[in-house]
C-alpha cells in the first residue's frame, strides 16, 4: 500500500503541468485553501463515539476537495501530503505509520481527482474548471469516493492487525463519522464554488468550522464528565460497566478466558483521611491512580469506583488477570509521597475472570467484589473467585449491611464484666463488652461480627458506641459511690487513628469522667501491626491519663521492648494460660513468671478466664492479682450487675466478691 501510494505521489508530481496552473490558479484563494487544510490536519475535531470513546477527524478533507476542484489534483496532493507530515511530525508518529499515513491519504485524494476529472470531463492534471457550478455534483461524488477510500485503506490494515473482518471495521467508521463526512464535504463543495469570489468569500467557511471544533470540544468535555472520576480522571463506575460490556462483545466465542476484572481496596484508607485530612488521602488516590495506569497492560481500562475502591477491566484470560493484580500491588510498594510525608499504601484485590466466574459483566462484577471481601476478611492480598465463597460471603455482606442497620436503630447494647481484686475481694473494675441482639437471628456472636466490623471500617462507631455508653455508665457509678476502672477494647484499626486521643479526651469531657478511670485495651498483635503510629497514639493517650492494657497477653508476639517503650499500665494474662494453671505445670510457670515480670515493672495484672475457686487460690498465692472470668462474675446488663455488688453475699470464701468501695 505504502509502495504503490507513494508511487502515485510521485506520478502526479511529475505529470502535472506546473507551469501552465501557475498562470491559471487563482493564488490567494489556493493558499488560503492550503494553508487551512494544514490546519485542518494538525487541529482535528474529536467526536465522541459513545461513552468516553473519542475518534480523531480531520477537517482538511473538505478543503483538500475543494482544491481538487480548484486547482488540481497536484496541488490537492502536494497540499495533503505537506499537511499529513506536519501532523506526523507534531504527534512524533514513527516512521512506518507516517509513511502509511502518506501514502493512504495520497491515494484517497487521487482517487477523488480520477473520479472528478471521469464525472466532470475535466482533464485529470488540468483540472481547473472554467465553471465551478456546473462541476459541484462531480466534485461531492468525488469528496464521497475519497472517504471511503480512506476507510477502506484502514479497515484493510484494522482487518489484518485484528483479524476482524475488513467489512465490521468499514461499518464501525461509516456507523460513527458518515454524517459528520457529509457535512465537512457539504463545507468543502462550497469553498469550492466561492473561491473564485475571493479570500473574503472563503473566510466566511471559517465561522462553521471553528463552530464545529467547539461544539466536539464541549461534547467531549461533557462525555468524559460524565464518563469519569473528576478526581483522578480514571473512569467511574457507569464506564466500567460499557468497558465490560465492550470486552465481552470483542471476545471470540471460542475464547479460552476472558476478560477479566480486577477489583481493588486501599487498607484502612481511612486511617489516612481521619489523620492527616481529606486533601492528602485525596492525592493518595491521585497518586495510586497514576501508578495503575502506568502497570495496565495495553487494551485494560482503569476505573475508579467510589473512595479508596478501583477496578481494572484486562482484555486477557485467568493468568493475566493474576499478574496484572500483582503488577498494581507491587506497584504500591513504593511509599506514597505526600509534602514531606512518606506513606505506605496496602491494598487487597479480588478478581473474577469470564467464562470460568461468569458470563456476562453483572455477573463478573458481583463476583469480584465476593472475591475482594474474600481478601480483605482473610487477610489475603490476592483473592480470586471461587464458587465457594459465594454463599458464606453473601451472608456475611448481608450480616455487614445489618450491622450497619444496628447501629443506627440501637440493636446494641454494652454488658459488663466485673474483675474483682483477689486479695479483698472488692469490685475495682468492669470491662465493657458490646452485644448485638439482631431481631431475625437472635444473639449474634461477638467474635462473628465484631472480625466483620474491623474490616469493613464499622469498628470506629460501634467502638465508639461503646466509649459513649460505657462512660456515661461509669460516670453513674461514680455518682452513686461506686468507685471503678471502666476498661474498654481497641482494635488495630483504632492504633492507627491519631484522631483517636482527641475522640477519648472529648468523650471524658462530656461525661465528666476522669482520665484515670478509663482503661484502654489493645492486643500485642495490634500494637507492632503498625509500631510506628502505634507509638503515637498510645503515648497521646497517656498522656490524657488514661491507661493502657496489653489483652491477651502471651499469644501474640510478645516482647519486652514494647512494655518499657510504651510505658504499659496493665497486663491481661490471656485465658488460655490461667484457665489449666492447675493441670498444667507450665502454664502455671508461665502465669507465675508474667505475674512476677508484671509486678516488677510496677504494673496491674489482670488474670483472665477464672472459671473456678481452685484458680482463684493458685493466683492469689502469686502476688496481687485481678481476676476476670465467670466464677466471680459473668457479663451481665448495667442494672444486674448493681443488684449483685449490692445485695447479694459472696458465693464462696475463697472467692469472696465484693462490694465495692
Amino acid at each position: 500500500m505504502c509502495t504503490v501510494g507513494l508511487a502515485g505521489v510521485f506520478a502526479v508530481l511529475a505529470l502535472t503541468p506546473w507551469s501552465e496552473l501557475a498562470a491559471e490558479v487563482l493564488t490567494w484563494p489556493v493558499v488560503f485553501l492550503a494553508i487551512a487544510a494544514i490546519a485542518g490536519e494538525v487541529k482535528p475535531i474529536r467526536l465522541v463515539i459513545g461513552g468516553d470513546e473519542t475518534r480523531r477527524l480531520s477537517t482538511s478533507a473538505p478543503f483538500v476537495l475543494a482544491l481538487v476542484g480548484v486547482a488540481g489534483v497536484g496541488i490537492a496532493v502536494a497540499v495533503q501530503l505537506i499537511a499529513s507530515l506536519a501532523d506526523d511530525a507534531l504527534r512524533r508518529r514513527e516512521p512506518k505509520k507516517s509513511l502509511f499515513n502518506t501514502a493512504q491519504y495520497a491515494l484517497s485524494v487521487i482517487v477523488a481527482a480520477s473520479v472528478y476529472s471521469w464525472l466532470s470531463g475535466v482533464p485529470l492534471f488540468n483540472s481547473v474548471p472554467s465553471d465551478p457550478v456546473a462541476h459541484l455534483l462531480p466534485l461531492m461524488i468525488a469528496g464521497v469516493a475519497m472517504i471511503a477510500t480512506n476507510w477502506v485503506l484502514v479497515a484493510v490494515v484494522v482487518s489484518l492487525a485484528t483479524a476482524q473482518p475488513m467489512r465490521e471495521a468499514v461499518r464501525e467508521d461509516m456507523r460513527d463519522l458518515a454524517l459528520t463526512n457529509i457535512v465537512l464535504l457539504s463545507i468543502g463543495g462550497v469553498a469550492a464554488e466561492v473561491a473564485a469570489d475571493g479570500i473574503g468569500a472563503l473566510l466566511l467557511l471559517v465561522a462553521p468550522v471553528v463552530a464545529a471544533h467547539l461544539f466536539t470540544m464541549a461534547a467531549a468535555r461533557h462525555a468524559h464528565d460524565a464518563t469519569h472520576d473528576a478526581l483522578t480522571g480514571l473512569g467511574n463506575r457507569g464506564q466500567l460497566h460499557r468497558d465490560l460490556e465492550q470486552a465481552f462483545a470483542a471476545t471470540s466465542p471460542l475464547r479460552t478466558g476472558g476478560p477479566g476484572l480486577v477489583l481493588l481496596d486501599l487498607d484502612h484508607f481511612k486511617d489516612f483521611n481521619d489523620t492527616l485530612g481529606h486533601p492528602v488521602g485525596d492525592e493518595i488516590l491521585r497518586q495510586v491512580a497514576v501508578r495503575l495506569r502506568e502497570v495496565a497492560p495495553d487494551g485494560a481500562s482503569v476505573h475508579r469506583l467510589g473512595g479508596d475502591e478501583f477496578a481494572v477491566v484486562v482484555r486477557g484470560d485467568l493468568n493475566a488477570s493474576r499478574q496484572v493484580a500483582r503488577d498494581i500491588l507491587a506497584s504500591l510498594d513504593e511509599p506514597v509521597k505526600v509534602e514531606s510525608l512518606e506513606l505506605l499504601v496496602r491494598a487487597s484485590a479480588g478478581l473474577a475472570v469470564a467464562p470460568l466466574h461468569g458470563d456476562d459483566g453483572e455477573t463478573l462484577m458481583k463476583n469480584a467484589d465476593i472475591a475482594l471481601y474474600h481478601a480483605k476478611l482473610e487477610r489475603d492480598r490476592i483473592s480470586t473467585f471461587s464458587p465457594e465463597f459465594d454463599i458464606n460471603t453473601v451472608e456475611r455482606l448481608q450480616l455487614l449491611a445489618d450491622l450497619r442497620t444496628a447501629l443506627d436503630t440501637g440493636q446494641l447494647h454494652v454488658v459488663y464484666q466485673p474483675q474483682t481484686d483477689l486479695t479483698d475481694g472488692r469490685v475495682v473494675a468492669v470491662e465493657a463488652l458490646v452485644r448485638w441482639r439482631h431481631p431475625e437471628r437472635g444473639l449474634v456472636p461477638a467474635d462473628e461480627f465484631i472480625p466483620l466490623a474491623e474490616n469493613s471500617g464499622l469498628i470506629f462507631p460501634v467502638t465508639a458506641f461503646v466509649l459513649d455508653t460505657a462512660l456515661a455508665q461509669v460516670a453513674k457509678w461514680h455518682a452513686t459511690g461506686l468507685d471503678v476502672r471502666m476498661s474498654v477494647n481497641l482494635s488495630a484499626r483504632h492504633l492507627s487513628d491519631q484522631g483517636l486521643p482527641q475522640q477519648v479526651g472529648a468523650a471524658l469531657t462530656r461525661h465528666q469522667v476522669p482520665a484515670s478511670a478509663l482503661v484502654l485495651e489493645v492486643t500485642e498483635t495490634a500494637i507492632l501491626s503498625d509500631p510506628a503510629r502505634a507509638d503515637l497514639v498510645l503515648h497521646a493517650l497517656r498522656r490524657l491519663g488514661v491507661s493502657i492494657a496489653i489483652d491477651d497477653y502471651g499469644t501474640g508476639n510478645a516482647s519486652l521492648s514494647y512494655l518499657k517503650r510504651l510505658e504499659i499500665d496493665e497486663l491481661k494474662i490471656d485465658r488460655s494460660f490461667v484457665s489449666n494453671i492447675g493441670a498444667d505445670h507450665h502454664d502455671l510457670i508461665i502465669v507465675r513468671s508474667t505475674i512476677s515480670l508484671a509486678l516488677a515493672l510496677d504494673l496491674r495484672v489482670v488474670a483472665e478466664g477464672i472459671e473456678d475457686a481452685e484458680t482463684v487460690t493458685a493466683l492469689r498465692g502469686l502476688g496481687h492479682v485481678i481476676g476476670q472470668g465467670y466464677h466471680l462474675g459473668r457479663p451481665v446488663e448495667a442494672a444486674e450487675l448493681e443488684r449483685t455488688l449490692g445485695i447479694e453475699p459472696p458465693a464462696e470464701a475463697d472467692a469472696e466478691p465484693a462490694r465495692t468501695v
